[in-house]
This record gives C-alpha cells, sequence and structure tokens, in this order.
C-alpha cells in the first residue's frame, strides 16, 4: 500500500482479518457527492456504493448499500428487512449511533452490527468501492472479502 494513504480503522479491521482490499484516497479532490467520488476515481458509479443508515418505526437500526448512481426505495428495503416503514437517520444521530460522520460513513466498524442490506446489483461486480470510514478514502472490495467483516444479505432496494 502506498505510504501517502492514511490507514483508517476500517483498513486495520480489514487488515485483522487478513481480507483483500485495496484502498483508494481523494483527499482535496473537491469531491462531494457519491457521484463526485466515482468521477474522481475514475470508477463506474454503479459500482460505488454509499452507506445509508435507517430506523425502523419499531426503533430497529438498518444499513443499507446503494450504488451512487441510484436511490434507497424506502419501501423495498422496509419490506426487505420485515418492517412496515423506515426513514432515514438525522444526520446528529450518525456519529453517536456509528461511530461515523455523514459522508465518511461505513458498514465495516461501526459501533454496532446492525442487520445490512446491499443493493442486488452489487452481486453483478467484481468488486465495489465503499467508504473507508472517513472523508477522502474509499476501499475496492470484493463481496466475499466483505463477508469476512459484516453480514450482509442481498436484496433489489433501489
Amino acid at each position: 500500500m502506498s505510504k501517502s494513504i492514511e490507514k483508517t480503522n476500517v483498513m486495520r479491521v480489514l487488515d485483522s482479518l487478513k481480507a483483500d482490499y485495496c484502498p483508494h484516497c481523494y483527499i482535496n479532490s473537491g469531491a462531494v457527492s457519491g457521484k463526485d467520488v466515482a468521477d474522481t476515481l475514475n470508477e463506474n458509479p454503479n459500482a460505488v456504493f454509499k452507506t445509508l443508515v435507517t430506523v425502523s418505526a419499531s426503533g430497529e437500526h438498518y444499513v443499507f448499500l446503494v450504488p451512487v448512481s441510484g436511490e434507497l426505495d424506502l419501501k423495498k428495503a422496509a419490506k426487505c428487512v420485515g418492517e412496515k416503514k423506515i426513514e432515514m437517520i438525522k444526520s446528529r444521530e450518525l456519529l453517536p449511533l456509528t461511530g461515523y460522520i455523514h459522508g465518511g460513513c461505513s458498514p465495516i466498524g461501526m459501533k454496532k452490527q446492525f442487520k445490512t442490506v446491499i443493493d442486488s446489483s452489487c452481486q453483478n461486480l467484481d468488486k465495489i468501492f465503499i467508504s473507508a470510514g472517513k472523508i477522502g478514502y474509499q476501499i475496492e472490495i470484493s463481496s466475499a472479502e466483505l463477508a469476512k467483516a459484516i453480514n450482509f444479505t442481498f436484496a433489489d432496494i433501489t
């Protein structure tokens, strides 16, 4: 790995599990949105995934990963986790709940492991890009290697 890429907690977790991944850094690129990140990394926006944290009416939290080119369908997402309704958590709740800030939230290394669902489009890709737990950092990883760090299911949620 390049010495210019700072290790994040996500990378340390993956290293401890001997998971194969490739880190990417886009600090000072001006990238703000997920599509900006995909453009900066010169990657297909369908392969760059955003991590979204939700809460159900019953108070349960769920994590969904969807391509930055799409949007989470809250009805499909609720149905796939057996809930009647879910909504996005408020931005101010993200850090205390997950340990991550908006724009740097990763499904790996959260304070607590929540039920996680990845959009089924991921199954058509050899590798996906997800946040490395810090703004300006992404990791490129296969779903098989990601499964070493978190439990997840696939579903059509976009």
